[in-house]
């Protein structure tokens, strides 16, 4: 259990510290190549950080926004959630974050043709690319207004919420299927078809 003052000691540490540690984290990888293997990574909880990400995909440090996209990369790779809770984890240490919604945004789409049929690829605002398949799978939630907001699997239990203006996109290709004797509007991914919500309910809404 996080000890009280704990939360205010890593604060101190500034951007710098936890730039090192996540470096430090990134370099155990082969060749600084791929992604650092957190899930392999269990160290004790050192409390929570002043940390957050905004539902626009912001990330924010004690109140002020990181304009540097290199850094909010770098962190996004030590980026681990367990029990419905973010972290950023190294081989020695683990610390809260607070995520407002998804930790990522997905804010571009690429349309592909193949021999196996459409493959859909979106690019996330820490530039990772990531098809659309039955191992990253779209799903759809109520939205506030009554529509809906598409989130795509990332990585381990990490999401990326789907831009509005991508939703359009995905409603524009969008086609009816027999889903389990229900008729299901959705979208073909990567051999995979994701509904996103019930036909008839689609049709009155148009």
């Amino acid at each position: 259990m996080a000890k009280q003052g704990q939360t205010k000691n890593l604060d101190d540490k500034g951007l710098e510290g936890l730039t090192v540690a996540a470096r430090e984290a990134a370099n155990r990888t082969s060749a600084g190549k791929g992604l650092p293997p957190v899930h392999l990574w269990n160290p004790p909880f050192c409390g929570d950080l002043d940390m957050r990400i905004a539902s626009d995909g912001t990330w924010f440090y004690m109140g002020t926004p990181i304009g540097r996209p290199a850094l909010v990369r770098l962190f996004s790779t030590i980026l681990k959630r367990e029990d419905g809770k973010h972290f950023l984890v190294t081989p020695v240490e683990k610390v809260g974050i607070r995520v407002d919604d998804a930790p990522f945004l997905a804010v571009e789409m690429q349309n592909e043709a193949g021999e196996g049929g459409r493959l859909l690829r979106f690019r996330t605002n820490v530039d990772d690319w990531v098809p659309c398949d039955s191992d990253h799978r779209l799903r759809f939630e109520m939205a506030a207004d009554g529509g809906l907001t598409p989130y795509l699997h990332v990585r381990a239990d990490l999401w990326a919420k789907v831009t509005r203006a991508l939703y359009y996109d995905l409603v524009d290709m969008g086609e009816e299927r027999v889903v389990d004797g229900q008729p299901m509007f959705g979208v073909e991914s990567g051999g995979e078809f994701f509904a996103m919500a019930d036909a008839k309910q689609v049709r009155d809404a148009v």
